[in-house]
């Protein structure tokens, strides 16, 4: 194989910027042509692309975001977009790419290696909710990036003895919301994979405020919602003021984390690896801190477990 494409697509994740480079890097080290597609499916199926060289990357690793832009492309679900891409590749003579996403991006791949053109998929989400890998690129950054707000919204909560009640990304999973809520000593976590009671939630406050506590941090995986409701609930119950903050698209950005750059280098670099092999319709992930591939479809249908260990004890340890 001597030219390939690497784009990035669906929602941006630090780390994405590291795959791109070692990708990009990887590729030239093997005597491979790179050629970088700009704004995911969309930029492949109008022809926006750029060859790429080892200055392309440099000075990248740091940055949050991606340098080849991510778009939606609705196009791309069709047949007529599909084969508009293939006929890109083909005109290019880009014979092998790399996808960076989640699993959305990883249909987009499965469907060009059906018709022809071998693709690998890297896990590029802060949700960590891709089923085949138990890391995904900016899962870590994104926690982090939580656990620093959170830690400063406590401040001011304890100054006005409140319950502050954040919402955190995790629109179908509770995995940020969970592991923020152990990290920042939280009352209560939300999330889509347990059932919740609010009245039990209010009823173990109220107990834990007999015990001295003052000031309290709910946090609510975005999937659950309602986070005005329930503030609104809580200040009738208990009498606390409880006010709401939305995290929201802060948590996609800022510098990646060694764990997010690290893993991303690697996982650029496995995907070369297999394309110079000449396999496509697989993905990439990390399995037990090792790197795996599978089959895209066989991917996609996978389940992940929610760790429910960890959710017994957030709530164990915040009264």
């Amino acid at each position: 194989m001597k030219k390939i494409g690497v784009l990035t697509s669906g929602g941006d994740a630090p780390g994405m910027n590291a795959a791109i480079r070692a990708v990009t890097r990887t590729a030239l080290y093997k005597n491979m042509e790179v050629i970088g597609i700009r704004r995911g499916y969309n930029g492949l199926i109008n022809g926006d692309v750029f060859e790429m060289n080892a200055r392309s990357v440099s000075s990248i690793i740091q940055r949050g975001g991606t340098l080849l832009f991510t778009a939606r492309c609705p196009e791309f679900k069709e047949e007529a977009g599909i084969m508009k891409a293939v006929e890109t590749c083909k005109r290019i003579g880009i014979e092998g790419l790399v996808v960076i996403g989640g699993d959305g991006s990883y249909r987009g791949a499965g469907d060009l290696s059906a018709h022809g053109i071998p693709c690998i998929g890297i896990p590029g989400t802060i949700d960590n909710d891709i089923t085949s890998t138990d890391y995904t690129i900016g899962y870590d950054t994104a926690m982090n990036t939580v656990m620093e707000l959170v830690d400063k919204l406590r401040d001011t909560s304890h100054s006005h003895d409140r319950c502050s009640v954040v919402e955190v990304m995790g629109r179908r999973a509770g995995y940020i919301a969970v592991n923020t809520a152990v990290a920042c000593g939280a009352a209560n976590v939300l999330c889509p994979e347990k059932e919740y009671d609010l009245e039990a939630i209010t009823n173990k406050m109220l107990a834990t405020r007999k015990l001295g506590k003052q000031n309290f941090i709910i946090i609510v995986a975005e999937g659950i919602g309602h986070c005005d409701e329930i503030a609104k609930y809580i200040t009738e119950k208990t009498g606390i003021d409880a006010r709401t903050t939305i995290l929201g698209h802060v948590q996609r950005g800022g510098s990646p984390t060694v764990r997010d750059r690290v893993l991303a280098s690697q996982m650029g670099n496995y995907a070369v690896n297999l394309l110079e092999k000449g396999i496509g319709n697989r993905v990439v992930g990390v399995r037990g801190d090792k790197l795996v591939d599978f089959d895209i479809q066989e991917a996609l249908k996978m389940q992940k477990e929610f760790d429910d260990d960890l959710y017994q004890l957030s709530d164990i340890i915040s009264i």
